[in-house]
């Protein structure tokens, strides 16, 4: 012990010291903290003791003021707690109205986080009852403008921070996490936060928000999830300059060095965690995003929220919109403005759906959807300069720059905006879908709500009220011509809990598209008839839970007629199975 500590000037031992002169408040400074200098290193000691005082310091098992006379005399609590004792309703409460008294969303983001890390339990309850209200502060929109701030507002770490440094020891790293058993990681290397870029290590904000997403409307247990930041530097020469980033200051590593950093990452994941543990990449670029995906979708079980969530959330918003519009989705001809991770991934999933339902070959499904990037119509004839994700959609037809054009050229009965640029949906854009359909179908799916390609209420209004409308980031209702419309939101928090519990609970060793398309099917069908008279295509959140265990339920039961299960046997009732190993986080009575 002795040995750790650096000895002083004089020859003596930092132990060796009498505390003569009452050193920290009378007591003796037994490990020499008080007395060694600041260019001497001291030992951290801490001490494990099942106290009071541990017990409503260690958010798992804090119940606050819930604590019962029993449990405050059997746990040493006695004079750590003010005498009443407090029902976890009373509790959630009095959170709800103090939450309610912040008008700045980043207050009420920065005190739900401050809970969770003081009392888990109460934080998921509190989620889950009031999921449609905290939703947006936990979550996007918030979520953007906390990972914006992340350095300023940064007060304990709640993930993993894996940079250049720790290459050559990442599985070292994965060891210093103190849950062993993980089931589910969600990791960003923060270059394309929603639609706000490169925010660097910042970018954990997303990792910890889904996460906290998979327990509350998935009942993954929190103890099983990984949040985890993969840090290579920033292009962000505001954060750069930033004195309190709290990433690498550094440009961003590409080529060999990252591939190499990714490839340590993933086998060491593979290694400590087995070969059932979910990674879900989360907000990498476009290069990087289809690359890790393609590269890693046969030897590690994998999921791109972004590609693939996304996708199937949107596609469940298609399927369900069937009812109103007519038809079937063959039947539909389908724009996109954006040619990214999400435009791309919705389109394929959308070519996908429509070849199981018609046995058309998958390259005539493409042909019914276009997609327009930066520089416009994405056609044959620009198919050379192409990204390699985009060559699938570059159909015959003559160039065309503006999206309004394209609009009157192509004729879509669906538009789709994953741009991540706000206001692009132009008045002229939405009454020439107006003009050109009944009951066009606008899907502004680009987040935050600032980068919404239009709000609900220029939807309805410049359509008239015949739009049928949905988007990213939520939206308020909409009085039109004595109406009321509730837009749906097309958010991947409907998919993704429910598909990584049907994932966790049947043991699946890889992701299959069948399982995506199987996810929207599910949450299509649990859109009502009140739904549809309120012009909405999904279903309210107040019933998340129930309709993520009918998704978990649908893609494990794909999983198996896949093969892909290794939890055997398979359960008979996997709806009930699914309720059955959701988290649920009532307080717990303690010995």
């Amino acid at each position: 012990m002795e040995s750790t500590l650096k000895e002083l000037s004089n020859g003596e031992s930092v132990l060796d010291i009498k505390d003569k002169c009452g050193v920290a408040g009378g007591v003796e400074d037994m490990y020499g903290e008080d007395r060694a200098t600041e260019d001497q290193t001291i030992t951290p000691w801490t001490f494990s003791v099942a106290s009071g005082y541990s017990l409503l310091r260690d958010p798992h098992y804090n119940k606050g003021l819930a604590f019962t006379e029993a449990e405050r005399d059997a746990h040493y609590l006695r004079g750590l707690l003010p005498p009443s004792v407090s029902s976890q309703q009373l509790q959630e409460k009095k959170v709800m109205h103090n939450l309610r008294q912040y008008q700045v969303p980043l207050q009420r983001y920065m005190a739900m986080m401050d809970l969770q890390e003081r009392n888990e339990r109460l934080f998921y309850k509190l989620l889950i009852d009031n999921v449609e209200e905290l939703l947006p502060v936990v979550y996007t929109p918030t979520v953007g403008e906390a990972c914006q701030k992340y350095g300023s507002i940064f007060r304990r770490p709640q993930g993993l921070f894996i940079s250049l440094k720790e290459k050559g020891k990442i599985l070292e790293v994965l060891k210093n996490w103190p849950e062993k058993s993980i089931h589910v990681i969600v990791v960003t290397d923060g270059e394309r936060i929603l639609g706000l870029g490169d925010l660097g290590c910042q970018g954990m904000g997303i990792p910890v928000g889904k996460l906290s997403l998979y327990t509350a409307l998935g009942g993954v247990r929190p103890s099983v999830c990984l949040p985890i930041t993969i840090d290579v530097g920033t292009n962000n020469q505001k954060l750069l300059d930033d004195e309190f980033y709290i990433g690498l200051k550094q440009k961003r590593a590409t080529g060999q060095e990252y591939a190499e950093l990714l490839e340590e990452f993933m086998s060491a994941v593979k290694q400590n965690y087995g070969e059932k543990v979910l990674i879900q990449f989360e907000d990498f670029a476009n290069h990087n995003a289809f690359e890790l995906l393609a590269k890693y979708r046969t030897t590690h079980l994998v999921f791109n929220d972004d590609i693939q969530g996304t996708a199937s959330v949107v596609l469940a918003g298609l399927i369900a919109s069937l009812k109103l519009l007519g038809g079937t989705l063959a039947d539909h001809t389908f724009l996109f403005l954006g040619a990214g991770e999400a435009g791309t991934g919705i389109a394929e999933l959308i070519a996908l759906e429509i070849t199981r339902k018609t046995s058309v070959p998958l390259e005539e499904a493409r042909k019914k959807i276009w997609l327009v990037d930066s520089k416009g119509l994405i056609v044959s004839s620009r198919v050379e300069s192409l990204q390699h994700f985009k060559k699938p959609w570059a159909h015959d037809h003559e160039p065309v720059k503006e999206l309004i054009d394209a609009v009157k050229a192509i004729k879509p009965t669906v538009l789709i905006g994953t741009s991540g640029v706000g206001k692009t949906f132009t008045k002229e854009v939405v009454e020439a879908m107006a003009s050109l359909n009944p009951k066009p179908l606008i899907m502004a799916l680009s987040n935050p709500t600032s980068q919404a390609e239009c709000t609900a209420d220029e939807a309805y209004t410049w359509s008239k009220g015949h739009a049928i409308f949905a988007s990213g980031s939520p939206f308020d209702p909409v009085e039109f011509e004595g109406r009321t419309f509730v837009s749906g939101q097309a958010n991947n928090a409907y998919v993704f809990p429910g598909f990584g519990l049907g994932i966790i609970m049947s043991g699946t060793i890889r992701v299959h598209d069948d399982m995506l398309l199987a996810a929207s099917e599910a949450l299509a069908s649990e859109v009502t008839e009140d739904d549809y008279l309120k012009g909405r295509i999904y279903p309210p959140f107040t019933n998340i839970r129930k309709i993520s265990a009918h998704i978990a339920a649908e893609v494990a039961a794909k999983a198996y007629e896949l093969g892909l299960a290794t939890r055997l046997p398979r359960p008979s009732d996997l709806v009930k199975y699914a309720e059955s190993c959701m988290y649920t986080p009532l307080y717990r009575s303690y010995r």
